[in-house]
């Protein structure tokens, strides 16, 4: 019995210490919270003001893809094999590169705002430009921490980083809707806050790598800007996929900032299906990029076709559910006043198929040292994003409220009625039209990147069923060892 208790503990520790574990635990906690902190915040503001917070975060997030893309996918890369000194030039030039382009970032919003205070204002844009500057720096060094952290592949640190600073947020949110009840800025400057308690912290463990901020050379500098270059554009044109859907909207007249809150909620919902999908490829990255450092590029298209397929059968129950309990869902995230966009969900979920091939492609192709190619097929995507919610938002919809309106001056009076509903129908059918452009771009993201790779080590489309299926067993034996794996 005492030898069965031994051997269960030192399977738990064994789970515990995991990196697939800890990156899944990571995302799933981070997600949850992410979840809690959206449900708050939909019931605490009103749907114009939490259209502007909507806006700012996801304008925020779009401009961190610029801030950190030019050297959080490089500095991962090159860390996985990097020596000592080489290891310290290239945590200090990522500093260097980071604090700059941050720099510059802030100075430009500021000056744009300057010029343009009215019209931004009137945009909904406003806490974007006069705050995301100040954020930008509060967030620099926990962000580079996390960089550094993922290419040591400490999985363990990066959970304690990320539940500090969404954890903390969440607790606020919670406290200010049951007793405080404060508005809009008041849960801005808390945000604020709590970022600039996860950086000293990350400053005090000295996890951010700041000490070799002096270390950089122009040759480590090079290196991190020739392989940023192009995963700038590939995580900026990522972003883009989903965040210029919320762009677009907010610029549309008839939508606006209601039209981002009705849309951000089966939005918010699509994280249920990327959790484990970003778990999984933050620990898919560092090992494909060190198999293809060391030459081993069977072992990449391995690791490849395993994660790509296992991940598409993981995700599969995921969906299910989701299509058979969208308006559940979307009652649950926003309440019933948004019970009409779970139509919009059952689209996301289609879409979340295609998500584990289209993502581990482009994974694939940053770790074999060909991130122009990634860059290429995201242009694609964003291009084809970009034109189709133009032509949605900006054609369709005025077609769609156009029939309503001829309804309403020259119908008889008995189809007020009906004209009402007519506006509620393109309203929501604008949405859901927007959200199937998203299954479109994805298709081009798959294809487009099972050509490239497929050019660069020679891959097949039937291997990612039948290796993915080895995906599970891999996690078993990850998690629970590779012997005896029935008996406990």
């Amino acid at each position: 019995m005492t030898i069965e208790i031994s051997c269960v503990k030192n399977k738990i520790i064994q789970l515990l210490k995991n990196d697939n574990f800890l990156s899944l635990v990571s995302n799933l906690s981070v997600a949850v919270f992410g979840f809690l902190s959206f449900l708050l915040l939909v019931r605490t503001l009103k749907a114009e003001l939490f259209g502007e917070w909507v806006l700012y975060i996801t304008a925020g997030n779009f401009i961190e893809m610029l801030r950190f893309g030019i050297t959080r996918t490089a500095i991962i890369r090159f860390l996985s094999g990097a020596e000592n000194s080489e290891r310290h030039r290239l945590i200090g030039s990522n500093w260097v590169i980071s604090f700059v382009v941050t720099l510059m970032i802030a100075v430009i919003l500021w000056i744009i705002y300057g010029l343009f205070p009215e019209t931004i204002t009137h945009s909904g844009y406003s806490l974007f430009f006069i705050w995301y500057p100040v954020l930008s720096f509060l967030n620099l060094p926990f962000n580079n921490a996390l960089s550094i952290l993922q290419a040591d592949q400490k999985f363990d640190k990066i959970l304690i980083i990320r539940l500090l600073n969404v954890g903390l947020f969440v607790l606020f949110l919670a406290l200010n809707f049951i007793w405080f009840h404060f508005g809009l800025m008041e849960i801005l400057f808390v945000h604020l806050g709590v970022n600039l308690l996860t950086s000293l912290i990350s400053l005090v463990l000295r996890w951010d790598g700041i000490r070799y901020f002096f270390k950089t050379t122009r040759e480590s500098r090079k290196t991190l800007l020739d392989f940023g270059k192009y995963t700038t554009g590939t995580l900026i044109g990522s972003n883009l996929l989903k965040s210029s859907d919320t762009f677009i909207i907010g610029l549309s007249p008839f939508l606006g900032t209601v039209g981002v809150a009705f849309y951000s909620v089966p939005l918010k919902l699509t994280e249920i299906l990327e959790i484990p999908l970003r778990s999984y490829v933050a620990t898919a990255f560092p090992k494909m990029s060190k198999a293809s450092i060391l030459n081993k590029i069977d072992e990449v298209k391995k690791i490849y076709y395993s994660y790509a397929g296992g991940l598409t059968y993981m995700l599969l129950p995921i969906i299910i559910l989701g299509l058979i309990f969208a308006e559940e869902f979307v009652v649950i995230l926003g309440g019933k006043e948004y019970i009409e966009t779970a139509g919009i969900f059952r689209i996301f979920c289609i879409y979340g198929l295609f998500l584990p091939i289209d993502k581990l492609t482009g994974v694939a192709l940053d770790s074999i040292n060909r991130p122009r190619k990634n860059f290429y097929k995201v242009v694609y995507m964003a291009t084809a994003n970009i034109l189709g919610d133009s032509i949605v938002i900006f054609v369709v919809s005025r077609f769609l409220l156009g029939t309503a309106l001829i309804t309403m001056l020259f119908g008889p009076a008995e189809l007020n009625l009906i004209h009402e509903i007519g506006i509620d129908f393109a309203f929501i059918k604008t949405l859901e039209l927007v959200a199937v452009v998203t299954i479109f771009f994805t298709l081009i993201g798959v294809i487009v990147g099972f050509h490239y790779l497929n050019a660069e080590i020679g891959i097949t489309k039937k291997r990612l069923f039948t290796d993915g299926l080895s995906f599970f067993t891999q996690i078993i034996e990850g998690f629970f060892g590779k012997t005896k794996i029935g008996k406990y």
